[in-house]
C-alpha cells in the first residue's frame, strides 16, 4: 500500500503575485511547504519536491527535483513530478495550500480505478494542483508543453478522469478549504484572520 503512490509537491513557481518565494513565507512560524509536508506525510507514502533551487528545499530532507522542462510553469511542475516518480500514481500538490485534507487525499487516491487522472473540481473550477495522475499522462503533458500549450485544464480535457465534485469533497472537508491557496500577502492575512477567528 505505502508503495502505490508517490505524493509531490510543487514548489517551481515564480511566486510573483507573493513578492518572495512562497514556499518560505511563515504561517503559524512554519514554511507554508511545510504545512503541506507534514500534512501529506500522515498518508504514509514517499515524498518528493518539485523545485529549481535544489540547495535551498534540501533540509527538507526530501528528494529534490529541478524542471525537466524550463519554462514550463505548473503543468511542467506536473510532467517533472511524473517523471521522478517511482510509482505509476502521483498525487500532486501545491506547495501554497497549508489547509490540505489527509482523509480528503486519501478518498481521492481510492478513486484512481483505471482512470488516468482523479481532479477535484470546485465552483466549477478543475483543481489540476491538487490532484493524482498515472504516469500514462507524461506523453499527453509532454505534446501539450512542446506546442506551447500550458494549460493544465487543457491537459484534464485530453485524458481520462474522474472529476470529483464538490458534493463528494464536502464528505471530508465541509468548507472545501483543502484548496485555498495563499498566492499573495493579502490572501495569507485574510486566511490568518480566518483562523483567528476561529480560535
Amino acid at each position: 500500500m505505502s508503495d502505490a503512490v508517490t505524493v509531490a509537491i510543487l514548489a517551481g513557481g515564480q511566486s510573483r503575485r507573493m513578492g518572495t518565494d512562497k514556499s518560505f513565507v511563515l504561517l503559524e512560524g512554519k514554511p507554508l511547504i511545510q504545512h503541506v509536508i507534514e500534512r501529506a506525510s500522515s498518508l504514509g507514502y514517499s515524498l518528493i519536491l518539485i523545485a529549481n533551487d535544489v540547495e535551498r528545499y534540501r533540509p527538507f530532507g526530501l528528494p529534490v527535483y529541478p524542471d525537466v522542462i524550463a519554462g514550463a510553469g505548473s503543468l511542467g511542475g506536473l510532467y517533472t513530478a511524473l517523471t521522478h516518480s517511482p510509482t505509476d500514481y502521483t498525487l500532486c500538490l501545491a506547495c501554497d495550500m497549508p489547509q490540505v485534507n489527509p482523509e480528503l487525499l486519501q478518498y481521492l487516491i481510492t478513486l484512481k480505478g483505471a482512470y488516468d487522472a482523479v481532479v477535484p473540481r470546485v465552483e466549477g473550477v478543475l483543481q489540476g494542483v491538487h490532484a493524482l495522475y498515472h504516469r500514462r499522462c507524461l506523453p499527453v503533458m509532454q505534446g501539450h508543453i512542446q506546442q506551447g500549450t500550458l494549460k493544465i485544464i487543457k491537459v484534464i480535457e485530453a485524458l481520462n478522469v474522474r472529476l470529483v465534485d464538490e458534493g463528494e469533497l464536502r464528505q471530508f472537508d465541509p468548507d472545501c478549504t483543502s484548496f485555498l491557496n495563499l498566492n499573495s500577502p493579502l490572501d495569507l492575512e485574510a486566511f490568518q484572520r480566518i483562523k483567528t477567528t476561529k480560535r
